[in-house]
């Protein structure tokens, strides 16, 4: 059994890091520290909203300047902790970075529907995934110019857990034998993120067509062996399947909220033949090839904007792209 020293958590706005984060601590009996609780104090203290303090941190590096040292002499320290912070990963080096995602709806919906403060209130959903979205996007573009490194980028971290349809404790366990070295040891070991996604949110790269009377031969889980993680691309907003569609497809079926997978290339990195992430998945992921896959599967897929204007696609991580 493997054992890092730390676990630092980062990730979307409403993806449960608090929660997963805070019983972890409990379970593993390690101290908790929140960064996002010491920037509500501030923003509170301030008399500003959170999304406020973000785009006064921008102007006022004094913000962010007591949190950096904050962590840096806590990751200095030497203890073994519970890190809840959008840049502990850039901190910490002997930890588990584990970055969490969750489909931006279902983000503003949770948020929402939590107790408002003075610091973080909204009024409709609408305005809880702009201002989300708003908030990410000023720590990312701050983050970039100051610290120059990209939070959007997966390969900053070591698990990348999509907690969409995944409950708190199904993620938190995954975290917990993860850090014990009892999943994905093998990807880690190869210096990949280790990704446990939403089956029903990853893109098929292939047709239907191919795999027909082949859906069966692979199962989601089965026996006494974990299957083999899928081969993932990302765009920075979308995930596809590039070798283990069978695999994906029976852990859809299953119900599976989540499945293994590791990271083979993201956005501009080749997935084959020197084409990046971005142009496969704009070439490969046809709207037929997405409807057929729908239909086989009994689920809706969003149609990528490259597929609905017929151009490339946008993406997500990209500044002031859209909604």
């Amino acid at each position: 059994m493997t054992v890092r020293q730390s676990i630092v958590f980062n990730g979307d706005l409403g993806s449960g890091k608090s929660t997963v984060s805070v019983e972890i601590a409990k379970r593993l009996g390690l101290r908790r520290v929140s960064v996002g609780d010491l920037y509500r104090q501030m923003a509170q203290e301030r008399q500003m909203t959170a999304l406020q303090l973000n785009l006064h941190a921008e102007l006022d590096q004094a913000v962010d300047g007591y949190v950096d040292q904050l962590q840096r002499d806590i990751a200095a320290s030497g203890e073994s902790l519970v890190m809840d912070s959008r840049l502990a990963w850039h901190f910490f080096t002997d930890a588990l970075k584990v970055h969490m995602i969750t489909e931006p709806t279902e983000a503003a919906r949770r948020v929402l529907a939590r107790p408002s403060g003075p610091a973080e209130s909204y009024t409709s959903l609408e305005e809880a995934r702009a201002k989300l979205r708003e908030r990410s996007e000023s720590e990312r573009g701050r983050f970039i110019v100051r610290y120059g490194v990209d939070k959007a980028r997966l390969r900053n971290y070591d698990l990348v857990c999509d907690t969409t349809r995944a409950n708190p404790e199904q993620v938190i366990q995954h975290v917990v034998d993860v850090y014990e070295g009892r999943l994905g040891a093998d990807v880690l070991r190869a210096g990949q993120p280790l990704l446990l996604l939403d089956p029903r949110r990853v893109y098929p790269t292939e047709d239907v067509a191919t795999l027909r009377g082949l859906w069966d031969t692979d199962r989601a889980e089965g026996g006494d062996e974990a299957p083999e993680p899928l081969s993932i691309g990302y765009t920075g907003e979308y995930f596809f399947v590039v070798d283990g569609h069978r695999r994906l497809s029976a852990a859809v079926r299953a119900g599976l909220p989540m499945v293994a997978g590791r990271l083979v290339a993201e956005v501009d990195e080749p997935v084959v033949g020197g084409v990046s992430a971005v142009d496969f998945f704009a070439a490969q992921v046809r709207p037929g090839l997405i409807h057929d896959w729908e239909d086989a599967n009994g689920i809706a897929l969003p149609l990528p904007e490259h597929a609905l204007l017929g151009g490339g696609p946008v993406l997500a991580g990209e500044p002031n792209a859209g909604a």
